[in-house]
């Protein structure tokens, strides 16, 4: 089998995660009360994965060259992901796991859209399509459909 299909699938398989965490997430804001400890006990829990896949693995560290040279936004990935955790812990609840996702994808897409057009962050330069408009408009209906029908 072909990367073609198990990167999809596995990318699938990636959004489902992101959908059972901030249900998750939700129903422990719920439980105790507060959006920011239920984000605050998730991100525990992925820094103890994280800890825990470290010392079973035993990858060789990074050079100091290589942190050195890294640019200041590859450093941005942790809070943005913690803001991420925060905002299925508090908008699940009000917004329902499927509306929240939707509205997750359709930022990612259209955020992803000018990060490929504009070649920013590294990426390869992938310019705005009316292919790629169309699809964007489709996730965005998938949206509207989603919260209306």
């Amino acid at each position: 089998m072909s990367y073609y299909l198990i990167y999809p699938l596995l990318a699938a398989g990636a959004g489902a995660c992101i959908a059972l965490q901030a249900s998750a997430n939700s129903r422990f804001r719920d439980n105790i009360d507060n959006p920011r400890y239920a984000a605050f006990f998730s991100i525990c829990g992925t820094f103890v994965t994280a800890v825990s896949a470290m010392l079973v693995l035993r990858p060789p560290p990074p050079s100091a060259d290589g942190l050195r040279q890294t640019e200041w936004w590859n450093w941005i990935g942790g809070p943005l992901g913690a803001l991420i955790v925060l905002a299925g812990a508090t908008l699940v609840r009000d917004l329902g796991a499927a509306l929240f996702i939707a509205c997750v994808v359709a930022g990612q897409l259209l955020g992803s859209l000018v990060l490929d057009h504009f070649a920013l962050m590294g990426l390869p330069e992938q310019p705005i399509t009316p292919g790629r408009v169309l699809g964007a408009l489709l996730v965005v209906a998938g949206v509207v459909c989603i919260k209306y029908l």
